[in-house]
Parts: structure tokens; C-alpha cells; sequence
């Protein structure tokens, strides 16, 4: 005979937690360190192969860069490098013990966002205007 699995409660964290914006730039902060990590690394890779293998190829890539989605790929990573960096820059301090309290923790992460989007804009806007 058969036996029957066991059914267990849901946890009732899931009814009650709440996203918050230190939560979330922690959460952003390992997102941001892979996706650099992976799409910069596979982008960088690209480069040094094209650049290798001769002006054909080179050629290939700088369309690719220079396009719409070269250019949409190009403003995320250099968010996610901003907002990784401000982030790192926010843990180094609380590292210290500085910035622990909730209050503080809320405001430096705020920070982060406040710096990172309009240095990304800042950044294009430079790149694309000159």
C-alpha cells in the first residue's frame, strides 16, 4: 500500500515579508556582479576573437556594438557598473559597522539608485552627443 506524502504549511514568511529598497539593492548587487561578470565577459571575449581574427570580423562586431541592441546592452551594463560600484562602495562602509540601523541602511541604499541612473544617463549622454 501506498502512503501518502506529507503535506506540510506554506511558511507564513511569504504572507508577511515585504520587499524593501535594502533588499533589493542587496539582491541587485549579485545580480549586477554576475551579469558583468557573464555578459561583459562573453562581450569582451567577442572583442579580443574579433579583433584576432582580422578586419571582417571586426567589422561584424562593431555593427553589432554600434546598433540598437549593441547600444541597449551597452547602457545596462554600464548601469550595472555604476550600481554595482555605488552599491560596493555602500557595503565597504557598513563593513566598518557604520550605516547598520534600518534607517541608514534604507538611506544608502536609496543612494545607490539615486546615484547609479542618472550617472548611467550622464555617461550616454556623453558618449552619444560628442
Amino acid at each position: 500500500m501506498a502512503t501518502r506524502p506529507q503535506v506540510r504549511p506554506l511558511s507564513p514568511h511569504l504572507s508577511i515579508w515585504r520587499w524593501r529598497v535594502h533588499a533589493i539593492t542587496s539582491i541587485t548587487h549579485r545580480i549586477t556582479g554576475n551579469g558583468m561578470a557573464i555578459v561583459g565577459g562573453a562581450l569582451f571575449t567577442w572583442w579580443l576573437v574579433a579583433a584576432a581574427s582580422g578586419p571582417d570580423a571586426y567589422m561584424t562586431f562593431l555593427a553589432v556594438a554600434r546598433g540598437p541592441i549593441g547600444v541597449i546592452v551597452g547602457i545596462g551594463l554600464t548601469w550595472a557598473i555604476f550600481q554595482h560600484a555605488a552599491s560596493g562602495v555602500r557595503h565597504l562602509g557598513m563593513d566598518t559597522g557604520a550605516g547598520l540601523s534600518i534607517e541608514r541602511s534604507k538611506l544608502s541604499a536609496t543612494l545607490t539608485w539615486i546615484f547609479s541612473i542618472p550617472a548611467t544617463a550622464a555617461f550616454w549622454l556623453f558618449v552619444l552627443l560628442r
